[in-house]
């Protein structure tokens, strides 16, 4: 699932979730959690499954990165489930900590979705063009 939508969130924390991303979901919630960067990722169950045993394959609880991750990664993470009319209520700690207010961007990224404030995610993408420019000019030896 690829794609990048706008859409607003209402007063109680619920956004309309993009149809062309709902019909390719085989059930009726999603995992979210913190991302990176300042937005919250998105993942089917399936996918958080896969990912979070990953992750914890990859983690102990004896290394103090590794509960730093889990802790940011795998603790805030909730099961939210879609309403009638294809809403997602985001939960109020996650809104805090992506700094969701009203517009926001959704974005497919195959195997997982960002949801970004889209102020916060403009900003990101002005600071980052250097640096995404240079990323790409690393990967000159893919060939198409």
């Amino acid at each position: 699932m690829t794609g990048e939508y706008r859409n607003t969130l209402d007063e109680k924390g619920r956004i309309l979730f993009p149809a062309k991303l709902r019909t390719v979901l085989t059930e009726n919630v999603l995992m979210i959690t913190q991302g990176l960067d300042g937005c919250l990722w998105l993942y089917t169950p399936a996918e958080w499954k896969n990912f979070s045993e990953k992750l914890m394959e990859q983690t102990s609880p004896f290394n103090q990165d590794s509960r730093l991750v889990l802790r940011r990664l795998i603790a805030p993470a909730q099961e939210v489930e879609f309403d009638k009319t294809g809403r997602l209520s985001v939960p109020q700690s996650l809104r805090d900590y992506a700094g969701l207010t009203k517009d926001c961007v959704i974005m497919g990224v195959t195997k997982y979705m960002e949801l970004w404030d889209a102020e916060r995610y403009e900003a990101y993408l002005a600071e980052t063009d250097m640096r995404f420019r240079q990323a790409a000019e690393g990967l000159s030896a893919i060939r198409l």
